[in-house]
């Protein structure tokens, strides 16, 4: 039985922390009692203003374009049906599921907050959605996020009138027939639901903010492998001083060092060399603090625009219950996001490069006294030749990737959306050097851990050993050469493991 974390959405802004939570795993939520009555005074203002004869743009007029178009009162529930059915025009790989997830409790936070027009009814649809783990089936392309993430969001209310797929527990089924089976009835859409349902910034949110959480746990795991790879190469923790950081005053920078010198602290390896006659050690070992250090301060940066987004009113047209007026805005654009996620996208790049340079180090015997390639028996064995190649070919990659999206507006719908924020792409393109970082500090924890082995009896800081040990439980030492693909793989996941997370994830601003 899989178990839920319950969340309360409306009483107050959702955190970093409750987010992360929700991208984990299957959430439990339910909607404040003191949000539902704002929710219940925002639809009967918005039915108010649907009967009378001043144009309230979504409500009873067009959309878009077709905004000065008036729609007959007999025609405005097939106009919101009509809205989902023409803007689910979506293409690509489904959504993973911690993303549909995020993005469905996103959306109800936002219409929880009383200003969007809705139903009880409908709120009440997406929280039984949430809560029974039936996730709608959304292709991944088709937003420039502006006007809202529009096609993806389209694809994600299809449910909510019966059509459209939904994913449950891994079984793809129509949604027709998964809701049946639930016991839970579509609803019929009433003024500006269907436009409420597809404005908003939730999707290119969601997947900014999936970006942010993984590129946590490699930056966590990189502190780890990058103070193994130093000590492996007898480098010196002089440059971690805190009297040298107090003088330039950044705190990421001054806050990685500390973690550091902590992470070092008692390593025999160090001992052994400290009075060498080496000065000054490369820029990727001797940097580390000012490198990863400024990433840090870039991710607690964007974690606050994206902790800002994820609990704002995105949609349009804005509905004041207290006048019962309806103002139009352009909440929906998704600037703050497309910008957050093209900053998570260079701290990527840049977290991935300077750890590539450390394998580099590793494997090249001139610059670390080691076997060349860290194999026994170089000549028969190429040891972790191929895998700094793998690891260059990533950063090289994610150099490509980290483009800036947000500079690329397109002008779509007849001109009337003649800036948009390329937020949707922008964001997810961060999973994807995500999952290339994560391997390049997969990579860089074996050739590290390989390194520290030679280094024996000597040993590494209690610790690094710790971490170590961590990966030697599920990766041995290579004494010869074998499947390299497979070391990489169990290399990933142990990178992730509460071991080595735990050893600097306090630093990162969702879990503090």
């Amino acid at each position: 039985m899989t178990e839920h974390f319950s969340l309360q959405l409306g009483s107050r802004p959702l955190t970093l922390g409750e987010l992360r939570r929700v991208y984990a795993g299957p959430v439990e939520v339910r909607i404040d009692e003191g949000a539902m009555r704002a929710v219940r005074d925002s639809h009967a203002a918005t039915s108010r203003l649907a009967s009378g004869n001043l144009p309230a743009y979504g409500i009873n007029t067009g959309f878009g374009l077709l905004a000065q178009t008036r729609i007959p009162s007999s025609q405005r529930a097939l106009l919101q049906r009509n809205i989902i059915l023409s803007h689910s025009a979506g293409v690509g790989p489904l959504l993973d599921d911690a993303i549909v997830r995020l993005v469905l409790v996103l959306k109800l936070a936002s219409l929880s907050r009383g200003f969007s027009g809705v139903s009880e009814k409908l709120a009440h649809f997406l929280e039984q959605l949430i809560n029974a783990e039936l996730y709608p089936c959304v292709p991944a392309q088709g937003s420039v996020g502006a006007s809202g993430d529009l096609a993806p969001l389209a694809h994600l209310s299809l449910p909510t009138i019966g059509l459209g797929t939904i994913r449950h527990r891994g079984e793809i089924r129509p949604a027709a027939e998964i809701l049946a089976r639930a016991k839970i009835a579509p609803v019929e859409l009433g003024p500006k639901e269907g436009l409420a349902l597809l404005n908003g910034t939730q999707v290119s949110t969601a997947l900014a903010l999936a970006g942010l959480f993984e590129l946590e746990e490699v930056f966590a795991a990189a502190m780890v492998s990058g103070s193994i790879s130093l000590d492996a190469l007898q480098g010196s923790d002089v440059p971690f001083d805190p009297r040298i950081h107090n003088l330039r005053g950044h705190d990421g920078q001054t806050r990685v060092a500390e973690v550091y010198r902590e992470l070092l602290a008692g390593s025999e390896i160090r001992e052994s060399h400290r009075t060498c006659e080496r000065v000054q050690d490369p820029y990727s070992l001797r940097c580390q603090p000012q490198v990863m250090g400024a990433c840090l301060d870039l991710m607690t940066q964007t974690a606050a625009t994206l902790g800002t987004e994820a609990n704002a009113v995105t949609d349009n047209p804005l509905i004041f219950s207290g006048t019962d007026e309806v103002l139009s805005g352009g909440n929906f654009h998704a600037e703050p996001v497309a910008f957050a996620a093209d900053i998570l996208a260079l701290a990527c790049a840049e977290v991935g490069s300077i750890a590539e340079r450390r394998i580099a180090l590793l494997v090249d015997p001139k610059m670390s006294g080691l076997p060349a390639f860290l194999a026994l028996d170089s000549g028969v064995n190429s040891g972790f030749m191929m895998a700094q190649v793998t690891a260059a070919a990533l950063v090289a990659e994610n150099r490509m990737l980290c483009h800036p999206a947000s500079v690329d507006s397109i002008p779509t719908s007849a001109n009337q959306e003649d800036h948009v924020s390329m937020a949707t792409h922008g964001a997810r393109r961060v999973l994807t050097m995500t999952a290339n970082a994560l391997n390049i500090i997969a990579i860089e924890f074996l050739a590290a851990c390989q390194g520290i082995d030679f280094r024996k009896p000597l040993k590494t800081s209690p610790s690094l050993q710790h971490a170590h040990d961590a990966l030697r439980a599920e990766v041995p030492f290579a004494e010869a050469d074998r499947l390299l693909a497979d070391d990489i793989a169990a290399a990933a996941n142990a990178i992730r493991l509460p071991a080595v997370q735990s050893l600097a994830d306090f630093l990162l601003p969702s879990y503090r």
